[in-house]
């Protein structure tokens, strides 16, 4: 029995044996080996391969999660912490900035910038009507400065220092009484000085580069002029000393003056050579056409060789 059970399992494996494919052995060429990368798209193709398309979306969160947004950096925001933190002013500028006294000017004694109270446009400053008892301290480079129809008492001469290009002043109804005798004299570039509608009893030494003077409605008087006082004003053109109770002409007067009022004194007298070169019979002041000697008591006609120099007449009482 076990010899039949032998002979028939080895019969089965001769069978298998037979009917087994032969294997063939694998030549490693190095044609094959070396071969350059196009030449292995002849290897493998792809384009019977299906390619599986995926469908992208977005994926929104459920209704009971929140978003939350990242917090900005720490750098960023302290950024904003410092820039709120730091005062700003209307337009737009931080008064620790250094251009800040540049662009506004100078502080006054109540640390409040001149050209924030008054109006500054380029180099004129305008301060008319702030009820202002002193002079505010103005910008390095003011040429106009105009502080008309305030209460200043006093003209200190560091009000004007260090103003070299101051050109035209203009002080018109305040209540001046007083002025330093150093205020104007260091004023290099002064041109216009109008002193209208003041108290004013003295004047000061002048600088002599003033082309025009206005002290009308003062109170000059007998000696608030000094002598010889606009002697050496050589570009002199306009003198305007109305309503100041004078009781002379200031002389000697520039040759250049063009006009002289003296309207509303107390002129009693004129002399011959006021005006004119008693000497010199030649003589023709061509430049002074406007003189203005109405409302004092004086009689033009008494002095008629005063001003026959003269291209026109006083204005006057003749009788």
């Amino acid at each position: 029995m076990r010899m039949l059970a032998r002979l028939v399992l080895g019969l089965v494996l001769l069978d298998a044996a037979v009917t087994a494919p032969r294997l063939e052995p694998i030549n490693y060429s190095s044609e094959t080996y070396d071969a350059a990368s196009e030449d292995l798209d002849n290897f493998y193709s792809y384009e019977n391969i299906p390619i599986a398309q995926i469908e992208i979306a977005t994926v929104m969160p459920s209704g009971n999660r929140e978003l939350l947004t990242p917090p900005p950096p720490p750098e960023e925001a302290e950024e904003e912490d410092e820039e709120e933190s730091t005062p700003r002013l209307i337009d737009g500028s931080s008064p620790q900035e250094p251009e800040f006294t540049r662009v506004l000017g100078p502080h006054t004694n109540e640390d409040f910038p001149t050209c924030l109270l008054c109006t500054c446009i380029r180099t004129t400053v305008y301060c008319d009507d702030h009820e202002l008892d002193a002079i505010p301290p103005l910008p390095k480079n003011t040429a106009y400065f105009y502080s008309r129809f305030n209460r200043i008492k006093k003209i200190n001469k560091n009000d004007f220092a260090s103003l070299n290009d101051l050109r035209r002043i203009d002080l018109t109804s305040n209540l001046i009484s007083e002025i330093d005798e150093d205020a104007f004299r260091k004023l290099p570039h002064l041109r216009e000085l109008v002193l209208r509608d003041n108290k004013i009893r003295q004047l000061p030494e002048l600088p002599s580069a003033l082309t025009f003077i206005d002290i009308s409605h003062n109170r000059l008087g007998r000696k608030g002029i000094k002598q010889e006082a606009f002697k050496d004003m050589y570009d002199l053109h306009h003198l305007y000393l109305t309503d100041n109770n004078l009781d002379h002409i200031p002389l000697p007067l520039p040759e250049n003056l063009r006009a002289l009022h003296l309207q509303n004194n107390n002129i009693l007298e004129m002399h011959e050579d006021t005006f004119c070169n008693v000497k010199n019979l030649t003589y023709i002041r061509k430049a002074l056409e406007d003189i203005r000697l109405d409302g004092n008591p004086i009689n033009l006609s008494k002095t008629p060789q005063a001003y026959m120099c003269l291209p026109r007449l006083p204005i006057g009482s003749l009788v």
